[in-house]
């Protein structure tokens, strides 16, 4: 979005025209015409502050000096990234309590938040295959979550390797 960054520069920085082009990578004359309300009216501008694109340091230090160029910022990410669960088809899905029945009797050290990450299910199923009162027990048998392609061993390793820690602490 880099002409709605340069609009919002334009209104409401003391930039110079170059400055806003060389950092928006647009041509001088557009960010003119931008200044000018000639192309764009209407357009909302995107605050590169707010984006974590500059800081307000960046910009004051530009003003100051016409001849600087201005540097992005760069963001280091904070926390864990965001992974999407992969999709499990219907026809697998009912294969999701044999999973966990493994995991309890294998890794009964797992907390029931860590199975509900590892599995992408929920409490109350794996409180009920934990206490025995699931509804179809007797119909059950463990096998591996990786095998049934529930989560990597990669995956699990870790979980089981965070259980072992917390439960040393």
């Amino acid at each position: 979005m880099p002409r709605a960054t340069a609009i919002w520069l334009v209104d409401n920085t003391g930039l110079t025209f170059d400055q806003i082009a060389q950092f928006c990578d647009l041509h001088i004359l557009e960010v003119q015409a931008i200044a000018d309300n000639e192309v764009h009216v209407g357009m909302k501008g995107i605050d590169p502050v707010a984006a974590g694109q500059l800081t307000l340091e960046e910009i004051e230090r530009c003003t100051k000096d016409p001849n600087a160029q201005l540097q992005r910022t760069v963001v280091p990410s904070v926390g864990k990234k965001k992974t999407r669960r992969k999709y499990i088809p219907l026809a697998r899905r009912q294969e999701r309590p044999n999973a966990i029945l493994w995991l309890i009797k294998y890794h009964p050290e797992l907390s029931d938040a860590q199975i509900c990450t590892l599995l992408s299910t929920t409490r109350p199923t794996v409180k009920a295959l934990r206490e025995g009162t699931y509804a179809r027990l007797q119909e059950l048998t463990p096998k591996s979550p990786v095998q049934l392609a529930f989560c990597s061993q990669d995956e699990l390793e870790v979980a089981v390797l965070k259980a072992h820690q917390t439960a040393s602490l």
